[in-house]
């Protein structure tokens, strides 16, 4: 199925530059270069979490000054030098609340619209695909909000709906946790994928205009979201599997159904899902560390006790992160791969260690060969036209259905 390119994906493509000469200078020109023309979106930034849990001031805007370095990945000044142009900032709860998901994940977009206004000059909050080439001719980035698990509408698609209108525009349907009527990656099959009900979020969302995302979701949940979505669907922040067999990656099988879905796998920066390697050690440490609470003094013991044992953690890189974009530009197309840092506060890879240096990746896809035009697809041209695709989706689906009326282990039917 081919999709109509959104305008600010010709606008991206009309700018073609021949590939730049190996010296590493001249790449980091190029790729700046390219940046400084086409629009640049990530998928999946933490700073809203990052700022509740700030351990002095939590939920503190005032103290947390994005207008000062900040002590993690993400501030202002950073964002300018690694040219975004739109971000996906995650409102993320944490599916192990015991309780309270709706206030929480409540509190998170109200902290994350407090803010995108508090920095009028820099940031504009966004709902809207065509937001972005707007922000970027203003000099500012379009600030979008993801919403990180489908625990937080709590079984009701009334609570989906007001999240949209509170400007949620993806969601993932799960985290780490299997809920009523979908299966986590990292949790247990209970539903051998989604349930009916979970077939009816994923209509809901088609019908809102809100991106299906799939990072945190089985294989099982992949394909039947496949299966059921009319508008093109999302990864947010994960990355290739057959690179890193880690369960939060995506399998060959389903890079190849991206095309005819026409949706964006968005490549994290994660080490653990970049690199066997440091996937292996940080398993082995939370089999030494099992029964220890993070961050406890007996975690900290067990960890140093396993770092004397098997070594210091292995790093992942810059690198590991291109070779995962080249794979799934060859397996799933170049139209349909993007890019997700994932910033949250933790060790990041080489060459990677904030929000400053996107740059350097583009320099080395450059170095690469790859041309212009796939590095502005993947720089924000698939992911812009797949929101707008969405969007044309939801217009003609709002005219054919009311909202659904569907419940968990209800035979209602999908609208009334």
């Amino acid at each position: 199925m081919k999709h109509r390119s959104a305008p600010v994906l010709a606008m991206a493509l009309a700018f073609c530059l021949p590939p730049a000469a190996a010296a590493p200078d001249a790449a980091l020109h190029h790729a700046r270069a390219l940046l400084d023309k086409v629009p640049l979106v990530d998928g999946h930034n933490d700073l809203p979490w990052t700022i509740r849990e700030d351990a002095a001031h939590p939920m503190d805007l005032e103290h947390y000054d994005l207008r000062q370095r900040t002590p993690h990945e993400t501030d202002l000044a950073r964002l300018k030098q690694g040219k975004l142009a739109a971000q996906f900032w995650s409102v993320y709860v944490p599916g192990e609340l015991k309780g309270g998901w709706a206030v929480a994940q409540l509190e998170q977009i109200d902290l994350a619209r407090r803010m995108i206004a508090k920095y009028p000059e820099s940031l504009v909050l966004a709902t809207r695909s065509s937001d972005i080439a707007k922000a970027k001719r203003a000099g500012k980035i379009a600030s979008f909000i993801g919403m990180e698990g489908g625990h937080v509408i709590e079984n009701s698609l009334g609570a989906l709906r007001a999240y949209y209108a509170l400007g949620a525009r993806y969601m993932t349907l799960t985290h780490n946790s299997t809920l009523d009527w979908v299966d986590a990656a990292l949790g247990e099959r209970r539903h051998g994928g989604l349930s009916p009900f979970g077939k009816e979020v994923v209509r809901e969302m088609n019908r809102l205009g809100m991106l299906v995302d799939l990072s945190h979701v089985s294989p099982e949940v992949m394909h039947q979201a496949l299966d059921t979505s009319a508008a093109p669907v999302i990864f947010s922040h994960s990355s290739a599997r057959a690179l890193n067999d880690h369960p939060r990656n995506v399998p060959d099988d389903v890079l190849r159904r991206m095309a005819a879905n026409g949706g964006v796998v968005m490549v994290t920066f994660v080490p653990t899902f970049i690199s066997p390697q440091v996937a292996a050690w940080r398993k082995g440490l939370m089999q030494a560390a099992a029964g220890a609470e993070p961050d406890s003094p007996e975690f900290k013991q067990r960890e140093a006790d396993y770092v004397a044992k098997a070594g210091p953690a292995p790093k992942a890189t810059l690198a590991m992160v291109a070779d995962h974009i080249e794979h799934v530009a060859r397996v799933a197309g170049h139209a349909h791969v993007g890019i997700a840092g994932d910033y949250y506060g933790a060790t990041n890879p080489e060459g990677l260690e904030d929000v400053s240096t996107y740059p350097a990746l583009f320099a080395e896809l450059v170095r690469r060969g790859w041309h212009d035009a796939d590095l502005a697809r993947l720089a924000g041209g698939n992911l812009v036209r797949a929101l707008a695709r969405a969007e044309q989706v939801a217009a003609r689906l709002q005219k054919e259905r009311k909202p659904s009326l569907a419940r968990v282990g209800a035979s209602a039917p999908h609208s009334p």
